[in-house]
Parts: structure tokens; C-alpha cells; sequence
């Protein structure tokens, strides 16, 4: 199982870009789970990623920010998939 963390806030333009792009790409693998969280509901966040949102995370590491390319992420998740 892969899970994938997008870090947004709310009015955040290239969050509302990224979003589909990782809904796209997460929807395309039965083991990879999607969380989206804001950096408004959580301190911790907001200090370490305020600057760079949106922010992906593969198992808690990070693969991008402020910009989603869709075949990288697609290639990372099959990747860790062993696919």
C-alpha cells in the first residue's frame, strides 16, 4: 500500500491545479490511498510547508511542490508499488 499526503490550504491556486492531477493519478492504482490536509488545521504544517504548497508526500516523504507533473508521480507510485 502507497499512501499519498496533499498538503494544501484553502484559495490556494496551485492547489486547486494539483488536486485533480493527484486524484487523477491515485484513482489509476488500487493500492494507493489518497489524504488531503491543510496546512490550516495543523501548526506543524504550516511551519514546515507554508512556503511551498502544494505540497505531495509518498509515504511521508516529499516528491513535490508547488507543481504536480502527473507522469513523475505516476512513474513514483509504480515504483514503490514494485509495478
Amino acid at each position: 500500500m502507497v499512501e499519498i499526503t496533499l498538503i494544501t490550504k484553502p484559495g490556494c491556486h496551485l492547489c486547486d491545479d494539483a488536486r485533480p492531477i493527484v486524484e487523477r493519478v491515485v484513482a489509476g492504482f488500487d493500492q494507493v490511498t489518497l489524504t488531503e490536509l491543510s496546512i490550516l488545521d495543523d501548526p506543524a504544517l504550516a511551519e514546515r510547508y507554508s512556503d511551498d504548497i502544494p505540497v505531495v508526500l509518498i509515504d511521508g516523504r516529499q516528491h513535490s511542490a508547488w507543481r504536480v507533473d502527473e507522469a513523475k508521480l505516476t512513474d513514483r507510485i509504480r515504483t514503490r508499488l514494485g509495478a
